[in-house]
C-alpha cells in the first residue's frame, strides 16, 4: 500500500509540472512560428498570384476553349502579382525597393534601395520569408523562360505573347531586386576600384618589405 501510495504521489506531481510546463512551452511554440513568419499575408500573396498564372497557363485550354477568356486572366494575375511584389511584398519580407521617378527636367531616374543591416532589421525580415522570397521570385521568371522555348518551337505563336508578357513582368522584378540587392553599378565599380586599390597598395609594401 505504501509503495502504491508513493508512486500515485509522484503521479501526480509529475502532471503538475507537465501542466505548469506546458503553457510555456506552448507559448515558445507560437513566438518561434511568429519569429518565422512575421508577415504571413504578404508571403502568401507573393506566391499565390505568380503561382496562380502559371497553374491557369497549363490547365486553361482543359477548363476553357475561349483563348481570350484565358488571355486576359493571365495577364491580370501577372499584373496583379508585379505590383505586389514590387510596391509590398519585397519591402516588407526583404527590406527592399526599387522604383522609377522623373525629375523637373524631365529625365528618368531608376533607384534601387536596401534597409541598411542593423537590430531594427533583424526584427522585421526573418529568414523563412527571405527564403519564400528569393525562391518565388527566381524560381517563376524560368518557369516563364521555359514555356516561352516550349511555345516557340511548338509554334504556338498566340500563347507566345502571354507568355512573353509572363517573362517581361516577372523579370523585370528579379532584375530590379538583385540590382537592390547587389548595389548599382557604381557601387559595384566603386568597389571593385577600391578592393584593387588596396591589392595593389599590399603589393608595393609587401615588395618594399622584402627589398
Amino acid at each position: 500500500m505504501t509503495t502504491l501510495k508513493m508512486f500515485h504521489c509522484l503521479m501526480q506531481k509529475r502532471r503538475q509540472q507537465i501542466d505548469q510546463k506546458s503553457p510555456e512551452s506552448g507559448r515558445s511554440q507560437i513566438m518561434g512560428l511568429r519569429k518565422k513568419e512575421r508577415h504571413p499575408v504578404a508571403s502568401f500573396f507573393h506566391l499565390f498570384f505568380r503561382v496562380s498564372a502559371i497553374v491557369v497557363y497549363l490547365l486553361c485550354e482543359l477548363f476553357s476553349s475561349s483563348f481570350i477568356a484565358c488571355m486576359v486572366t493571365i495577364i491580370l494575375l501577372l499584373s496583379c502579382d508585379f505590383w505586389a511584389v514590387k510596391n509590398v511584398t519585397g519591402r516588407l519580407m526583404v527590406g527592399l525597393r526599387w522604383w522609377n521617378h522623373i525629375d523637373e527636367d524631365g529625365k528618368s531616374h531608376w533607384v534601387f534601395e536596401s534597409r541598411k543591416a542593423s537590430s531594427q532589421e533583424s526584427k522585421t525580415v526573418s529568414e523563412a520569408e527571405s527564403r519564400i522570397f528569393w525562391l518565388g521570385l527566381i524560381a517563376c521568371p524560368v518557369l516563364w523562360v521555359i514555356f516561352a522555348f516550349s511555345a516557340l518551337f511548338s509554334f504556338r505563336m498566340k500563347w507566345l505573347a502571354v507568355v512573353i508578357m509572363g517573362v517581361v513582368l516577372q523579370g523585370a522584378n528579379l532584375y530590379g531586386y538583385i540590382r537592390c540587392k547587389v548595389g548599382s553599378r557604381k557601387n559595384l565599380t566603386s568597389i571593385a576600384t577600391s578592393y584593387l586599390g588596396k591589392q595593389f597598395l599590399r603589393q608595393n609594401t609587401g615588395d618594399d618589405q622584402t627589398s
